[in-house]
């Protein structure tokens, strides 16, 4: 027998009428021969009302008992639920998340599931009834109910589904599926029949608002295909699956998103040596801040610029941390940058196919679009604008790439299906012990790259159309390009630092010094650095990573140069020398976490 997981949004459960419709659809699910279990948001706009009721009783209402609140929301969901489907004729049992044993840390508001008992849910199963699962809530070693955050229900339902072992997690919601970007910005946003694990977590950091990327890693850390469907269509219209497939293997770009609401910082003046930028991520980790762009442009005169975006809603714990770690280290000051969004374009084909970031910059600039900053990785081209043009960046790079025409070939959602069933049968074994610390980091490996060449380009003018400048000069001899970083602009002038491989860097070098005497800028080349890269999943959402990393940098006498992140990736530059000493190192900082 088949078993399915179905999550239904607060949208989805809004009113009785909605609870019922959702109810025939397990009811149906169930009548077809499948085991169901359904994960249940609170009703509504139901939470806001509660955190408003809290805010009207307390200024700084305890963590604990936040979270003792908030939960209460879900239950009251899960149980209509199940009323509604015995009204139905069906067998119905609600469970909040103590009842299920969700067993997380004891972070407050942001908690981290560790372990779920899967015994009592499968009793029920077994016994013909559809369970009702509270989401978005567990409890801690002292049984204090703890709730997991943004996105907390669409983590309850794929864990659930990995725990189960189910063939499937639909997530039921207002929309029709996953879309190459948000169609209330951009009216020619397509849905995709599938995307890639990979995609979406990027895309999900990034702004696309479909699920939170703690949820999309569940799914791929234990092989769950997710369905993404409209809970308003009566019928059984396909959505989306999220699964290890592509849309199109020969698609460069698949979608692009936009993060409205940025906030971006710069420790200036930062000392260019070993264990800066530790003492930087320590002070955001301690204050438990994810941090969402951070970029370092190559040191001058002994000094470095560290720049790093944050959500609007966390800017003053930033400034603060911000602060606390430039006092430490010594830096001239911390300045706050005007309000900026990040426009970001994402593909599993951009590893084989160049010229993705090229094509961005000149499509900006052509709009007359500034670029603030720049951060890429090996699926991901992101760049900072300025607030009131987000919208329009958005617009401008999905008609750049074509992203609202289907793909020649594109993958079927018949195919992900059968890859995801394949890559479970696969892993299984793998999956089990994961099973075991279920939200706990995990590191795929280090690796290091020592054929790389770093070009830097300093005070260059910060004006629309130079990045596109200098990208299509380097295209223009294909020449291939790993990292771009592009700090922040300072008084008018900006950096770009760039790592192409070790036989073009002294053509790179010359396109660079060209371009440099057209617009302005100074270039220097280091003909040999390495680039340290850590891959794995959630190593954006676990805080302390950079922490490791740069830890291990700074014990073992190691300055870092650049950074570049992404939601899978951090990658570091640093000199060519130290290669071999940072990997191990590196290596040993996260034994314990290495699949």
């Amino acid at each position: 027998m088949s078993l399915i997981v179905q999550k239904f949004g607060g949208t989805s459960v809004a009113d009785a009428e909605k609870i019922r419709a959702a109810a025939r659809r397990a009811l149906r699910a169930q009548q077809q021969g499948a085991q169901v279990v359904m994960v249940v948001s609170a009703m509504g706009h139901q939470t806001d009302i509660l955190v408003d009721l809290a805010a009207q009783v307390c200024e700084d209402a305890p963590a604990r008992e936040m979270d003792m609140l908030l939960s209460t929301g879900e239950q009251v969901s899960v149980a209509l639920m199940a009323m509604a489907i015995h009204d139905l004729g069906g067998q119905a049992v609600s469970l909040t998340g103590a009842q299920m044993e969700i067993r997380t840390d004891s972070a407050h508001g942001k908690a981290r599931i560790r372990s779920i008992g899967a015994d009592r849910i499968r009793a029920h199963l077994d016994a013909g009834r559809i369970v009702i699962a509270a989401g978005f809530q567990g409890i801690d070693e002292n049984l204090n109910i703890t709730t997991l955050g943004r996105g907390g229900s669409d983590t309850t339902a794929v864990a659930l589904a990995a725990v189960l072992g189910a063939d499937m997690c639909e997530i039921y919601t207002d929309v029709d599926g996953v879309f190459t970007t948000d169609p209330r910005i951009e009216p020619a946003a397509r849905k995709m029949d599938c995307v890639s694990h990979d995609e979406i977590l990027e895309l999900a950091s990034l702004g696309a608002g479909v699920m939170h990327s703690r949820s999309i890693e569940f799914g791929k850390k234990f092989n769950v295909p997710i369905h993404v469907r409209n809970s308003g269509v009566f019928t059984d219209v396909p959505g989306t699956i999220i699964g290890p497939l592509s849309e199109a293997a020969d698609r460069a770009v698949s979608g692009a998103a936009l993060t409205k609401n940025e906030a971006q910082l710069t420790i200036a003046g930062v000392p260019d040596k070993p264990g800066v930028s530790l003492a930087l991520l320590e002070s955001l980790s301690a204050a438990n801040l994810s941090v969402d762009m951070i970029v370092q442009s190559r040191g001058a005169d002994g000094r470095a610029n560290i720049s790093f975006t944050v959500l609007d809603t966390e800017l003053n714990a930033a400034k603060k941390a911000a602060r606390e770690a430039a006092a430490a280290v010594g830096a001239r000051e911390v300045r706050v940058g005007e309000p900026v969004s990040k426009v970001s374009v994402v593909g599993l084909g951009m590893a084989s196919q160049p010229g993705v970031a090229r094509r961005m910059f000149r499509a900006l600039a052509d709009a007359g679009i500034n670029i603030h900053a720049i951060s890429t990785s090996t699926i991901k081209v992101s760049c900072l604008v300025a607030r009131e043009q987000g919208q329009e960046a958005l617009r401008v790079v999905h008609r750049e790439f074509e992203l609202g025409k289907t793909p020649s070939s594109p993958a079927t959602i018949e195919d992900s299906l059968a890859a995801a069933k394949e890559a479970k049968a696969a892993d299984a074994e793998a999956v089990i012990a994961r099973l075991q610390a279920m939200e706990e980091l995990r590191i795929d490996g280090c690796e290091i790259d020592e054929s790389q060449a770093l070009l830097s380009l300093r005070s260059v003018p910060d004006t629309p159309g130079v990045a596109a400048q200098i990208f299509e000069a380097i295209a223009a001899r294909d020449v291939m390009v790993d990292l771009i970083v592009q700090s922040i602009g300072e008084d008018g002038l900006t950096s770009v630092g760039i790592t192409v491989p070790q036989k073009d860097a002294k053509a790179a070098a010359d396109i660079v010094a060209e371009v440099a005497e057209k617009i302005g800028g100074e270039v220097s080349l280091d003909p040999g650095v390495a680039i340290l890269s850590v891959t794995g999943v959630g190593v954006r959402s676990h805080t302390g990573v950079g922490t490791r990393i740069f830890r291990a940098l700074s014990a073992a006498g190691i300055n870092v140069e650049m950074i570049g992140t992404s939601e899978v990736r951090v990658s570091v530059v640093i000199g060519g020398e130290h290669g071999a000493k940072a990997l191990a190192a590196t290596e040993k900082a996260f034994a314990d976490v290495i699949r």
